[in-house]
């Protein structure tokens, strides 16, 4: 291994976004630590598949543990997972409340925290937070208090830890995309869907990665909430 060899983690890794951004920094020969609850072991040596609950702590240091054994450094962490769901404000249960906070929340909170921990040994490092456009920009008839809610508070939390790092070497970035076409959406919701966006269609999983990608080789760039969201955060 030479000391170049970048290495990612990425939660939310088994499929759509998450699956593109660990493919996308392989090409870019990083080395991968991929989470997500059902992940499959990798047959390529240079991506450790580690299965759990991003939510949960033990899981969090599990990962950061294999980075650390494996591959010996942390360059960027992308807080891919998340879970969405979309009701009316009083249809929302305390198991819906409780399950989205566990992974928006303490999932960043924990892998985030421990990640840092190594960022500043070695003196460099980038986050990149996952979140959505609808904290800025609500839309009628897509109820999303607690997407929101939880997301909304990483936006806040993107430039909060940007400042706090930022003379340690350690950049802090978010994208918030629109509406993207993956397998969470079905087919006969596309067209619906599109008509969210001013650009009159849904985004693609390659618009996330491209954003990702940019913001890793972005060295100026700390504190942004990129917005890939088909023109939603300029308004309706």
């Amino acid at each position: 291994m030479t000391s170049q060899q970048k290495v990612a983690i990425v939660s939310g890794a088994s499929q759509g976004i998450g699956a593109s951004v660990v493919k996308a920094f392989r090409d870019r020969n990083y080395r991968v630590i991929a989470n997500s609850r059902s992940i499959k072991p990798s047959s390529d040596p240079d991506v450790i598949a580690v299965a759990g609950d991003i939510s949960d702590r033990a899981v969090a240091e599990r990962i950061v543990s294999e980075a650390m054994s494996r591959f010996g450094r942390i360059d960027t962490l992308v807080n891919n997972a998340g879970v969405f769901v979309a009701k009316p404000f009083t249809a929302y249960s305390q198991e819906d409340y409780a399950s989205i906070l566990a992974v928006n929340l303490n999932g960043f909170f924990h892998i985030t925290q421990l990640a840092i921990a190594e960022m500043e040994k070695q003196g460099s490092g980038h986050i990149v937070n996952i979140t959505t456009t609808l904290a800025e920009q609500a839309i009628e008839g897509v109820p999303s208090v607690l997407a929101s809610l939880t997301k909304g508070g990483l936006n806040a939390a993107t430039k909060s830890l940007a400042i706090e790092y930022a003379k340690r070497g350690i950049r802090v970035n978010a994208v918030a995309p629109g509406v993207i076409k993956t397998p969470m959406h079905a087919p006969e919701t596309h067209g619906m869907l599109a008509g969210l966006h001013p650009v009159g269609r849904m985004g693609e999983v390659s618009d996330v990665v491209d954003a990702i990608l940019y913001l890793d080789g972005a060295g100026f760039v700390t504190g942004e909430i990129l917005h890939v969201d088909g023109g939603q955060s300029a308004g309706h």
